[in-house]
């Protein structure tokens, strides 16, 4: 007889996989930086948008991104049922969005595998 919990266990897919490399090339990068800035004592939104039209219009881009990110996260986590959300919005305050959403993606791509899992129409096969 199978272990049913463990069938509805959501696997890591090849593109869950993919989000979560993503992930941690973001916090690792991101760290690396982050921490140069603090160790040299310059100041993050000043570097962003002080140091000339190009770095503020890519600090534009980038927070207009993290914004719609964020409301993509709050939006599709409610549709899918994954609890705790706003983790990964209270998380990229401390560590990056590069991290936090690439994270999310690979937590939906199991949950969407898990649901696909569990559907009638694939244990009927």
């Amino acid at each position: 007889m199978r272990d049913m919990t463990r069938d509805r266990m959501p696997r890591w897919t090849p593109l869950s996989i993919a989000y979560l490399a993503l992930a941690l090339v973001g916090l690792v990068g991101t760290f690396i930086l982050n921490a140069w800035t603090v160790a040299i004592g310059s100041g993050f939104f000043d570097d962003i948008f002080g140091a000339g039209p190009t770095v503020g219009s890519i600090g534009v881009d980038l927070l207009v991104v993290a914004v719609a990110g964020c409301v993509l996260i709050v939006v599709e986590a409610r549709r899918l049922g994954m609890r705790r959300a706003w983790l990964y919005i209270a998380l990229s305050a401390v560590t990056a969005f590069a991290f936090t959403f690439p994270l999310f993606l690979a937590m939906r791509e199991r949950r969407l595998h898990a649901m696909h899992a569990a559907s009638p129409a694939h244990r009927a096969m």
